[in-house]
Formats: structure tokens, sequence, C-alpha cells
């Protein structure tokens, strides 16, 4: 039927301007049934998946002011297949994210930072992210194929217990493993679905960064469960956020409620207690909210 034709093609743009992924593979989905127009981007299956993507997010975003040029959360695109999930690196902040994510220990302040338990690996070929405990995973394709990752060294009070303990637990992980970010707050369900959500929708946030200059992303240090995009100056935020409703960021997920009164305010994307704020400024360049930074 040509509506039902229509209907997947518009599908398939959906998931191929959400996360990168060619049209042509997109297209395939939507014809198989894979994705449709209540979720046209995969989601992770498991609750551990979840969880494993969200920390991502939360460390990447840290507590303040972090910015990797181009791309807010670090990556460029993802291939999101159920629990299977490729993320694509920026050539530029890849060694930057990895720092990011790995877990440390400011041995000054004795703050732990980036995901408890993780570490890198390489597998069949692949640099591979995932908990020394638990079956999740996420996969990183870089541009360069024989790139090789810059890792962080101790060092200025720093230590990398990934370094230390590279196949167990360090103790000071083995205390926050499952609750970074989270703490067991109500809305944590919430807040996995919604940021691994985000984490797997990187071409929208993308195609709105002007050349210029850097976007800043980073968490509220009042409220654990809100992540903020902050741009400097690119597309409108209320268009990134039309974008990502579209994607079907807040489609109510089977294990969570639904709100009877969801938020609409301008710039806030809210689910079951958690949300994502997008701001906006001008840093004094001429702006065409269709093309970005002149």
């Amino acid at each position: 039927m040509p509506g039902t034709t229509r209907n997947r093609d518009r599908v398939a743009e959906l998931c191929s301007e959400a996360t990168g992924v060619p049209y042509r593979t997109t297209r395939a989905w939507a014809a198989e049934g894979w994705i449709t127009r209540r979720q046209p981007v995969p989601d992770a299956v498991s609750p551990e998946q979840r969880a494993f993507e969200a920390g991502m997010v939360t460390a990447l975003a840290g507590t303040g002011r972090e910015r990797f040029d181009g791309t807010p959360l670090g990556f460029t695109a993802a291939l999101p297949w159920g629990d299977d999930l490729l993320l694509r690196l920026d050539a530029h902040t890849a060694d930057q994210v990895l720092a990011r994510l790995l877990p440390r220990i400011d041995g000054r302040r004795g703050a732990l930072h980036g995901v408890p338990g993780l570490r890198l690996t390489p597998q069949g070929g692949q640099w591979v992210l995932s908990p020394l405990q638990g079956g999740a995973r996420v996969r990183l394709a870089h541009p360069c194929p024989d790139w090789q990752p810059q890792l962080p060294e101790h060092g200025d009070g720093v230590i990398q217990l990934w370094r230390r303990n590279r196949h167990r637990l360090h103790a000071v992980e083995a205390a926050n493993t499952g609750e970074q970010g989270r703490g067991g707050a109500p809305g944590s369900l919430a807040q996995d679905w919604l940021f691994s959500r985000m984490l797997r929708r990187p071409a929208i946030m993308g195609a709105g960064v002007c050349g210029h200059d850097s976007v800043s992303t980073y968490t509220y240090t009042d409220r654990s469960r809100d992540l903020c995009i902050d741009w400097c100056c690119a597309w409108r935020h209320s268009e990134v956020e039309r974008q990502l409703r579209r994607s079907g960021l807040t489609a109510p997920p089977p294990d969570l409620a639904e709100e009877e009164n969801p938020s609409r305010a301008s710039g806030l994307i809210a689910m079951g207690g958690a949300s994502v704020r997008l701001q906006g400024g001008c840093c004094g360049h001429t702006r065409d909210p269709r093309r970005g930074c002149s």
C-alpha cells in the first residue's frame, strides 16, 4: 500500500537522522518491521544494558561545563540493535572520550570519576567498553581502522583505577558500582531509559553544531537526574527538541508508567522524573537557524 510505503520511508528517515545510520540500512529495518513510527530508534533490551549506557552518558556529561568539540557526547553516529550498540567516535576527541569514561579517583579529594567497573578491551578487531560484572557492552568504531587509543596515565594526584586493577574491581569501584549518577533515587529507571536513548541519537545533536565553536554538555549538580545540553550557538534548541521527540525519545517504555501530565515546557524533555534540558545561546556570530553560524 502507498500509505504503508510512505510511512516506512518516514520511519527510516527518522532513524537515519537520529543515529547517523545510512538510510538504505534503516529502510531495510523499516521494511522488516524492526523500527516503527512510535519507536524509530531501537532501544536497549535489557535493564543492565540501559543502566550501562546511562552511566556512560552521566560520566561523559560530568558535573560542570565539559566540552567535546562538535559532538555533544563525543560520538558522531550510533548503530543500535537491541543490546548490541556500536558508537562511532570523532577522530579528534576519541582519546578524550575514553579518558572521561575510564574509572579514576582523585587521590587528594577521594572523588570517583568515570564509570565504575568499566574496562576497555580489544575484541575481534574492535575496541569494546564493558563492565567487569555483567554482560553489557558497547562497541567502538573509529575513522582510522588502525587506531590505537592513547590512554591516560597516573599523575597529578589522579589514580587510574582501571590500570591498577585490570581484571577485578577496585574497592572504590565496588562500593559505587550501579550507583554512579543514580544513587538508588526515585526516577533511576526513567533515567536509564532516557539517557540510554540519548546516547543512541548522536546525529540529531551533532547536526546542530556550529563548526567554529564547541558544544558543552553537563548534568545539573542540584538534580542528579537532569542532563543539560548547552549549545554556544547553533540551531534553535526548539528544532533539536522537535527532532528528539519525533525520534521516539519519550515514547513510554513497557516498564515505566506514563506520566499523567508530562511537561511540555520549551527546552525540557521529561520522562518519569528524569529529564533532558536543551539550551542555546549566541556567541556573537551571525546565525541562521537552518545553517548555523557564519
